[in-house]
């Protein structure tokens, strides 16, 4: 079998993703363009349109016959939630992570993720659009896609002729956008014994790769020491494979990470439309979804089978410095490596670092005194500022050094 998609994959890269694969780009579409529909009314966590996304889901794994794996011989898994900053403060709920399970009888277990929720029309705080409540923010990469990419393994892996040599736990969580909340609940109680499981495989925002120079990045290396020979398999001049060693980030594969469990996050890039009613389905580029499947796939079909992949643990970006922060830049940065400095991958409308006149794509090498290396030293410079304050922000654009004076 690895032998066979090896000669299959890299006939298909050198014809520039576009060749036939077992993924189906019109299938990702479908599954795509309901979840992100306005009937679903962008999937607020416990919502009645999360609840359409979730009956859509079940009826899948039932279609394929996988076994439920949430709770009480059930496919769902409820849990409480409550909004607002950190968890507190905003309304409060029950919403549902959706398990299934393809029994293949191995030793071990890989498990398969997404979230599938997103903002709703707006209510809880979370939207990067200045007038955001009342507007249906229909999430069509965040994350319609990477749940499409869930559904999208879990037909190919359950109906494959050919029997894979591990079991596969396919889940779709909910409150990801409130804080990894559900993936925290599943990690805490799961469906399967996680003893068993030897890795954790996550996508979030993966419908985006770009036509031009398409690169695909995937975080989590550094916690098991196949994975960085294996991902080297699949670098090509078609795909760029951009990787970084942290088991933590922003997306539902630190709460298996936290399990001692290797990980691995794949994610085509933030762009403009991030957590905005824009993120629709026209900008999908659902064959470079497929590539992002069908590299996957091949990961796994690296995979040992007489072993448990070894756990490693990684350094992190702190994921809770921003709550001592007093001012904000006003940017999405990249948390994956391969730069000196902090990417930005998107600049948010009317804050400092838009006023200022940042770009998408600038990469920052200095605040104020401070110099700029990566996440971590981004994350320390921050809290070294008041409000109302002023610094000269040094970014690296297209080679030239530029100086931005931002008042936070």
């Amino acid at each position: 079998m690895k032998q066979l998609f090896l000669i299959i994959f890299g006939s298909f890269l050198m014809s520039g993703l576009s060749a036939q694969t077992w993924f189906h780009a019109d299938t990702i579409m479908k599954h795509i363009n309901y979840l992100a529909s306005e009937e679903l009314q962008g999937r607020g966590t416990g919502t009645e349109g999360e609840k359409l996304a979730s009956d859509y889901i079940v009826s899948y794994f039932k279609n394929w016959k996988l076994k439920p794996a949430g709770e009480n011989n059930d496919y769902l898994q409820e849990f409480d939630f409550e909004a607002g900053v950190h968890g507190q403060g905003g309304r409060k709920g029950k919403a549902n992570n959706v398990a299934g399970y393809l029994d293949n009888g191995s030793k071990f277990t890989v498990v398969i993720g997404a979230h599938y929720d997103h903002l709703g029309t707006g209510i809880d705080g979370h939207s990067l659009d200045p007038h955001s409540e009342g507007k249906v923010h229909n999430g069509a990469d965040d994350n319609a896609s990477g749940t499409a990419g869930v559904l999208e393994l879990a037909r190919y892996f359950s109906t494959n002729t050919e029997k894979e040599p591990f079991n596969f736990l396919f889940v779709c969580f909910s409150g990801e956008e409130l804080g990894l909340l559900g993936s925290a609940y599943y990690s805490e109680h799961p469906g399967i014994d996680l003893k068993n499981v030897t890795c954790m495989i996550n996508m979030d925002m993966v419908g985006r790769l770009k036509q031009d120079e398409p690169v695909l990045e995937v975080s989590g290396i550094g916690t098991a020491p196949e994975w960085k020979s294996i991902l080297e398999k699949f670098q090509s001049k078609a795909l760029k494979i951009q990787m970084d060693s942290a088991g933590v980030g922003p997306s539902d594969h630190t709460s298996f990470y936290n399990k001692d469990i290797p990980v691995l996050h794949f994610f085509t890039g933030t762009h403009s439309d991030y957590h905005k009613p824009s993120d629709d389905v026209d900008k999908i580029n659902a064959e470079g979804e497929e590539a992002v499947l069908m590299i996957i796939s091949g990961i796994i079909a690296q995979l040992p089978v007489d072993r448990k992949l070894e756990f490693l643990k990684t350094r992190n970006p702190s994921m809770n410095s921003s709550k001592s922060f007093k001012v904000t830049l006003g940017i999405m940065p990249s948390y994956t490596g391969g730069t000196d400095g902090l990417k930005v991958e998107a600049v948010i409308d009317d804050k400092p670092a838009f006023k200022a006149g940042m770009k998408d794509g600038d990469i920052i090498t200095k605040i104020g005194d401070n110099e700029i290396h990566d996440i971590q030293d981004y994350m320390k410079a921050l809290g070294k500022f008041e409000k109302g304050q002023s610094a000269i922000v040094t970014v690296n654009r297209n080679g030239n050094l530029v100086e931005l004076k931002v008042t936070f």
